[in-house]
């Protein structure tokens, strides 16, 4: 099936931007596995984005990606998903928005993130438990209607922001809901 042209224009916002803390504060965007980093993974997974912008320390890429720190540094996600927007040079419709440390999303599952976003305002990647994983869809458009203020940003919490957007499940296939936030989990993925 393929995607709807008014689905195929997206932006992306890779988050690459955090602490790392139990990782001993390694950049996680540089850690490999099998011989690829978690960022150029993530930059594969949304390959068909109009435009990747990466929220974190600039790096060579294979590809073309626009680097900007989130405001405040180190602010969490919501300031880094909101500075990534931002920084985007163009509107689209939707915007893919990816955690770095989720090696095993692909270019299939932003497909069918963005096949399911126009049943709601949005959509979410959700794992086996239930849980809404850091990989998303969205209405650009809703996306800007709940934005909070600059001083609100600051360490709000991720679902709290998704709270205000009516976002449709997307049950993860095998592993792409795993994510990277220790060296057993990068040991068990590798």
């Amino acid at each position: 099936m393929d995607l709807d042209p008014a689905l195929s224009a997206f932006a992306a916002v890779i988050l690459a931007g955090g602490r790392a803390a139990r990782l001993g504060g390694v950049d996680k965007a540089s850690v490999e596995i099998g011989g690829r980093t978690l960022l150029a993974r993530a930059i594969d997974a949304v390959m068909d984005a109009s435009e990747v912008v990466a929220v974190g320390e600039p790096v060579p890429t294979e590809r073309p990606v626009t680097f900007t720190y989130e405001s405040p540094r180190y602010g969490g996600p919501v300031a880094a998903l909101l500075t990534g927007r931002d920084a985007l040079l163009h509107r689209t419709p939707y915007l893919v928005v990816l955690a770095v440390d989720m090696p095993r999303v692909d270019a299939h599952t932003v497909r069918r993130l963005l096949e399911a976003a126009p049943t709601a305002e949005g959509a979410a990647l959700v794992g086996p438990d239930g849980r809404r994983q850091l990989a998303l869809a969205l209405a650009t458009e809703r996306l800007d209607a709940v934005r909070p203020g600059q001083e609100e940003q600051h360490d709000l919490a991720l679902h709290r922001l998704l709270s205000r957007l009516r976002l449709a499940p997307v049950p993860a296939v095998g592993e792409e809901h795993r994510d990277v936030d220790t060296w057993a989990d990068l040991r068990d993925l590798a």
